[in-house]
């Protein structure tokens, strides 16, 4: 396996083959729940623990799973790493349970998220009438495409754009650092709040939204996926003229009933044959 040449060439035919051209991506959960039709959540997990491909090889279904975090850049990075392993399907078993570990499959789907979320070509594009690459290209290039320092410094590096001294310095760069450095800290500061919100699935609450609306679903469960309150739930769905529907059933409505008549005369008959058979059978215990 060479995980940089087909770790390359995968992501430039996905970003084809889903008409994304060379240009930045943006919010990355809805372009692989729309071009790859995987659901995508953001969740409550551990400080060690990034993301997560799920597959159920019955129905044939993959869920991909990231963590919330205050690192905007490396949530970008895992969600299109996990896209890899959906794209290459690597579902072998591990024994060992050493997710992190370094192997070439997990090397491939690094290459891939790189080229995926900065393509080459669009870099050389976007600095085309750049009159020179120093660390304030290096701020736009990370600002513009939403990658981490260290992508868009071995992005540089294989467009020809800086050696691989400078490369190796820039390595060590922070994107926080660059966005106060060079005036764009109130736009990673609002990426910051974006990737440290929970996130449903689009489709599995689109579906709840409609059984919702169907009367089937109940307020409960839309609060369960969105990490809301029931009241909130509800008061969202109401802003956006959303209302569980009323199903009346028909046959509890009295006036639906048909009329019964009702012989009382029959009735009598079968009381006043009872009397006559209790008086019968007790006549010989009246001698």
């Amino acid at each position: 396996m060479n995980a940089e040449v087909e770790g390359c060439a995968a992501a430039e035919r996905f970003r084809h083959d889903h008409r994304l051209g060379l240009q930045p991506l943006g919010d990355l959960v809805a372009v692989i729940e729309q071009s790859a039709g995987i659901d995508v959540a953001v969740l409550d997990a551990g400080p060690d623990e990034h993301g997560l491909t799920m597959r159920d090889p019955q129905r044939d279904t993959v869920f991909i799973g990231v963590a919330r975090t205050r690192h905007p850049m490396r949530q970008r990075s895992t969600l299109a790493h996990e896209l890899a392993h959906v794209v290459f399907g690597d579902w072998a078993d591990n024994d060992t349970c050493d997710w992190s570990a370094s192997t070439p499959v997990e090397s491939r789907a690094n290459v891939f998220a790189r080229h995926l979320l900065l393509p080459v070509e669009g870099l050389k594009a976007f600095l085309v009438e750049a009159p020179e690459v120093n660390l304030a290209t290096l701020s736009a290039v990370v600002q513009r495409f939403l990658v981490s320092p260290q992508i868009a410094a071995i992005a540089l590096e294989q467009a020809g754009c800086i050696d691989p001294d400078t490369k190796r310095d820039w390595m060590s760069v922070t994107a926080p650092q660059l966005a106060v450095r060079f005036g764009w800290s109130d736009q990673y500061q609002a990426l910051q709040t974006d990737s440290d919100q929970r996130r449903a699935p689009q489709r599995l609450l689109a579906r709840a939204i409609q059984g919702y609306a169907e009367g089937v679903v109940s307020a409960q469960t839309i609060a369960t996926l969105r990490g809301i309150t029931p009241d909130n739930a509800v008061k969202e769905l109401r802003e956006a003229g959303i209302f569980p529907a009323q199903h009346p059933v028909s046959w509890t409505d009295p006036g639906e009933l048909p009329d019964v008549q009702l012989d009382l005369n029959a009735l009598d008959d079968a009381l006043n044959g009872t009397d006559d058979a209790h008086e019968t059978a007790t006549e010989p215990n009246a001698r």
